[in-house]
């Protein structure tokens, strides 16, 4: 239960004494304090693995009640009178009001009908998908204890030592993709200490285009849903909308032919508190991701997989099914960001006048996939990207 109900600067503060302890002779040093710090290390390890239970759990009852889902049969079809329905000669019908607490008849009978209705329509969530350590389709937030002589940004051999802390907790081998690991020995101020598991190693975070950091480009992030690192990789104060790394050059040849210049009306704040209503020129265009058709039942009555969209240029990574509907793609309304649009789709537009298009290297590529999901305007089934251009780069 420390993992729990100890705050969590309380962690930054024993880091701190015990990495200030170093500089002490081995006489003077408090033993008390060793003690705490290896009880701290200790409770990381239980708390990480109990959110890796959580996780396991969680998406086991998520897939049972999907498979009971898909087992029941349809709900029976009402009777129709001249086109509408009709349940006067029901004698099942349910009543609009509730029944009585005191009639035991009415309870009991409105129980039964209750326990039907769970028993077709689904099942009743567990205490694994209510838990506040881990949420379905969310990135886990796992903890390890590594005082850093650093400070608050991890060198190297910090980096090393909390993925050997992985090892020592004997959760390497449960650690998937996108999975977030804090240090929370040195703080809970932003994303400080907050690392990522590509698959083999723990990678710091992206601080190009944020202060506070983003996701590296190293993870694609169509591999994970728009909301999988929400509330876990936060974003800085200035913007709520979080920086990805999409390629959309599969997608050029539709964005090409979707794409218009139109006036969007802003409503910005100024210094002094005032509302403004702003109208500025954008380009906008769009796209779709098309769920893949699901195979019929074989002849020996077992459902085949459903087939998923591969993610180019990655090793066994698929387009998660949140992405799946219409995408939105916005940028200025300039000739420069209209060039920069083009770049990001090769070949999809006509050639621009000024001779052949030059070939960019690696860096300058990678640079035309970031975006910024706008939050404020996405909803499932249409996500709303703004492409970002260098001038937003911090360095």
């Amino acid at each position: 239960m420390r993992g729990v109900s100890l705050p969590t600067h309380e962690y930054s503060r024993v880091a701190e004494a015990y990495v200030q302890s170093f500089s002490l002779p081995m006489a003077a040093r408090d033993p008390g304090l060793l003690a705490e710090a290896r009880n701290l290390t200790m409770s990381t390890r239980a708390y990480t693995r109990v959110v890796l239970r959580l996780r396991a759990q969680a998406e086991r009852e998520a897939s049972d009640a999907a498979m009971l889902k898909a087992a029941l049969p349809p709900p029976p079809s009402k009777r129709a009178t001249n086109g509408y329905a009709s349940n006067r000669s029901s004698p099942s019908r349910a009543s609009s009001r509730a029944p009585s607490p005191n009639s035991a008849y009415l309870h009991g009978q409105h129980s039964q009908q209750s326990h039907g209705q769970h028993s077709t329509t689904g099942v009743v969530a567990g205490p694994a998908s209510r838990s506040p350590l881990f949420r379905v389709k969310r990135a886990p937030l796992l903890r390890v204890f590594v005082p850093s002589p650093d400070g608050d940004w991890l060198s190297d051999k910090s980096v090393l030592e909390c993925e050997a802390e992985i090892k020592r907790a004997g959760i390497s081998d449960l650690l998937r993709i996108g999975d977030v690991v804090w240090d929370i020995a040195v703080g809970d101020e932003g994303n400080v200490g907050r690392l990522i598991w590509d698959g083999s190693y723990l990678i710091d975070l992206d601080y190009k285009y944020s202060a506070v950091g983003d996701l590296p480009q190293y993870l694609p992030t169509l591999a994970f849903s728009p909301s999988y690192f929400h509330r876990v990789i936060r974003t800085g104060p200035a913007s709520m909308n979080p920086v990805v790394h999409i390629d959309i050059s599969p997608w050029g040849q539709e964005i090409a032919a979707n794409l218009q210049l139109l006036q969007d009306r802003v409503r910005t704040e100024t210094p002094q508190g005032a509302f403004h209503n702003v109208v500025r020129w954008v380009h906008r265009s769009s796209f779709v991701i098309r769920a893949p058709t699901k195979p019929r039942a074989s002849v020996g009555g077992r459902r085949p997989p459903s087939p998923r969209i591969p993610i180019p240029e990655t090793s066994g990574l698929f387009v998660d099914p949140g992405w799946y509907g219409t995408i939105v793609v916005e940028t200025e309304g300039t000739n420069e960001a209209l060039a920069d649009l083009q770049d990001r789709c090769p070949g999809a537009f006509p050639p621009r006048a000024g001779g052949p298009p030059t070939v960019m290297l690696k860096e300058a590529r990678d640079a035309k996939k970031v975006f910024k999901i706008l939050r404020e305007k996405s909803r499932p089934g249409e996500i709303w990207i703004r492409a970002v251009g260098p001038k937003e780069r911090l360095f």
